[in-house]
């Protein structure tokens, strides 16, 4: 996997988060972590975005983000 591209990728597709409020933000805590794919010329891509609570609940959100091209890395625990 191309680490550079897939950082881009994956910034850009978080990047629709930051503009969000706290309380679209805080509505998402719990749901289904959002799966997308992204093709790239030849190399597609998986992204997972899951919003959390950062410690405490109801206090402060984190948006987590993880992105994969499907190669042997990604079973790599």
């Amino acid at each position: 996997m191309d680490d550079v591209r897939a950082r881009a990728i994956l910034r850009d597709e978080l990047a629709s988060y930051r503009d969000r409020t706290y309380g679209e933000l805080a509505a998402l805590v719990g749901a289904d972590a959002v799966r997308v794919e992204i093709r790239d010329g030849e190399t597609v891509y998986q992204i997972v975005i899951d919003v959390v609570w950062d410690s405490e609940p109801h206090q402060a959100v984190r948006v987590l983000g993880a992105i994969d091209d499907g190669g042997w890395r990604a079973f790599v625990l």
